[in-house]
C-alpha cells in the first residue's frame, strides 16, 4: 500500500507545477495558485503515508524522479516545450533510475 501511496504522492508533485504553469498563462490565476497549493500539501501527505515503511531516500528519490518525469512530459505535450534526443535520454534515465530503486527496494 505504501508503494501506492508513493504514486499518488507523485501524481500530485505534478500538480503543482502544472498549477503554478496555468497561474502564469493569465486567466484564473488565483484558481491555478489554489489548485498548486492544494496538489502540494497532498503531494506532501501522501509521501508522508508512504514513507511509513519506505526509506526516506528511496521514497524522496522516487517521488521526485516520477515528478519530474511526468511534469517534463506535460511540457512537451501540453505546452509543446522542445522533445530532442537529449532531452528525451535524460527522462530515460530518471525513470530507469526510479525504476532500479523500486527493484532494490
Amino acid at each position: 500500500m505504501d508503494w501506492i501511496y508513493l504514486l499518488i504522492a507523485a501524481m500530485f508533485e505534478v500538480g503543482w507545477p502544472f498549477g503554478l504553469k496555468m497561474a502564469s498563462l493569465g486567466a484564473y490565476k488565483f484558481l491555478w495558485i489554489d489548485f498548486a497549493i492544494i496538489a502540494m500539501i497532498l503531494s506532501g501527505v501522501f509521501l508522508f503515508l508512504a514513507q511509513k515503511t519506505i526509506p526516506v531516500g528511496t521514497a524522496y528519490a522516487v517521488w521526485t524522479g516520477i515528478g519530474a518525469a511526468c511534469t517534463f512530459l506535460i511540457g512537451v505535450l501540453v505546452f509543446n516545450d522542445t522533445l530532442n534526443l537529449m532531452r528525451a535520454l535524460g527522462v530515460i534515465l530518471i525513470v530507469s533510475g526510479v525504476i532500479l530503486l523500486k527493484i532494490a527496494h
